[in-house]
């Protein structure tokens, strides 16, 4: 970690416990970084905090350092079999709960306290029966932990602590509703710490802060402060042809070593995926798609530097921590200037440097604008030349899903239409309903217009 990064404020002056001490330790943290000098004296002292900071920044280690002081600093007398947890720790993805898991696991690992995953997608049966065992903190995302809660599995009536992680982006999938139903299940905001971090404080995130919070004091980290300085920005003007020719010749020139590469569909993310892997760049797509197991195994690969290239779009990348990452291409200016703090700040984490070039192609350069005046300043003009570009396989088209066309010679139709969450559990459009078969038979040419059967040769 870059000691640029880091605050003034040591770790070893904050009155915490040996046991947490030790965690802090292990992780190898001895000064705080920005958020954290400014939110651990708030929510060490057991005031609520609303806090805004990117990724990278350490927001992780403070809720959870806090999270932990807090449970370590009471002793609430517990029955045997009691399934009450302490703690609940709500994140908009299933892999930013795991990441968050495996933070807690080394700052907690001598504090005794037990930690339980829920999220959707895998391992169903096996997160219940863990959940069931009993747990102090209870780490996910809002579907399965409902789920379970609905079942009886855990109750939340002795919780004191609640931490909200990435809350924009909780807006953002739609969870908003799921997020109202739980904390109107915990016990009153002013008998629970409250941590609440987001990219950005809007309105929205501010009325559910003061909705469901005690007073919470506002710590801002504003974005350009935290990543724009320690990344090295760039602008090319491609025409939508030339775009998957200049990011391989500009992968070849830079000698990438762990790169993302930012779309705005699913669609192209697939196709960029296919015509990276046919030119010799191996490439992955993370979607919603993707099951869990695989997705797993490709941020594995990715972390470990055997995937040199992850390809995904906002949501399905969102919130993905991931170290020393070289270089990120804005393969589609995204739409939502916001967006493009957030993609940028997947490199130069941590007080490292970084990369970030941008393609204003015909179809998205509208949206520079926003963005140049949401950083404050106009991103530096990069060229090419045009004649220069290098030759490209062009790889086949995916067969489509769920079978041949209706009316194709191999029949079968579509199958029912199938959608995910966020959490990647999926459910069954399935057929439709009656009466749209009805209007659908209405709308058919009658029967009468055309002979029932061929003329006769005679």
């Amino acid at each position: 970690m870059s000691e640029e990064h880091l605050s003034t404020l040591s770790f070893a002056t904050l009155p915490l416990p040996d046991s947490l001490m030790q965690g802090i330790r292990d992780a190898g943290f001895e000064h705080a970084t920005p958020i954290q000098a400014q939110t651990l004296p708030i929510a060490l002292d057991g005031k609520d905090v609303a806090g805004q900071a990117q990724t990278g920044t350490g927001k992780t280690a403070a809720f959870l350092i806090a999270l932990f002081n807090q449970l370590l600093s009471s002793s609430p007398e517990v029955e045997s079999g009691d399934t009450g947890i302490r703690a609940l720790v709500l994140a908009p993805t299933r892999e930013l709960a795991i990441q968050i898991a495996d933070d807690a696991a080394v700052l907690g690992k001598h504090t005794g306290l037990r930690t339980a995953l829920a999220y959707g997608g895998t391992d169903y049966e096996k997160q219940r029966t863990k959940i069931a065992s009993g747990c102090d903190i209870l780490i996910g995302t809002p579907g399965r932990i409902i789920d379970y809660f609905k079942q009886r599995v855990f109750h939340m009536n002795r919780a004191e602590v609640l931490v909200l992680d990435e809350a924009d982006r909780m807006f953002d999938l739609g969870f908003i509703k799921d997020i109202r139903y739980l904390l109107r299940r915990l016990p009153a905001a002013e008998s629970r710490l409250n941590l609440l971090f987001s990219a950005t404080l809007s309105y929205r995130v501010m009325e559910l802060a003061a909705e469901h919070m005690n007073d919470p004091q506002l710590v801002r980290i504003e974005p350009e402060k935290v990543t724009a300085d320690r990344v090295e920005q760039s602008i090319y003007y491609p025409a939508n042809d030339e775009k998957i020719p200049l990011l391989i010749q500009l992968m070849g020139d830079l000698s990438i070593d762990r790169t993302m590469v930012f779309v705005n569909t699913k669609r192209e993310a697939e196709r960029l995926e296919d015509t990276l892997n046919a030119n010799g760049i191996v490439a992955q797509a993370i979607s919603g798609d993707v099951p869990q197991r695989k997705r797993l195994r490709m941020l594995k690969a990715f972390q470990s530097g055997e995937l040199k290239v992850l390809i995904g779009t906002d949501v399905a990348s969102r919130g993905l921590h991931i170290d020393d990452v070289t270089h990120v291409f804005n393969y589609d200016l995204p739409q939502d200037r916001e967006d493009y703090v957030h993609r940028i700040g997947r490199t130069a984490r941590a007080g490292a440097s970084g990369v970030a070039i941008s393609f204003g192609c015909e179809q998205y350069v509208m949206s520079l604008p926003d963005i140049e005046s949401y950083i404050g300043f106009r991103i530096p003009v990069a060229s090419f030349d045009h004649s220069a570009l290098p030759d490209i396989e062009i790889a086949p088209r995916r067969p489509r899903r769920g079978g041949p066309r209706r009316g194709s010679s191999k029949g079968g139709g579509r199958p029912p239409r199938r959608s995910s969450n966020a959490d990647g559990e999926q459910r069954a459009d399935g057929d439709k309903p009656a009466a749209k078969k009805r209007r659908r038979r209405r709308r058919r040419k009658p029967a009468g217009d055309k002979p029932a059967s061929p003329p006769s040769a005679d």
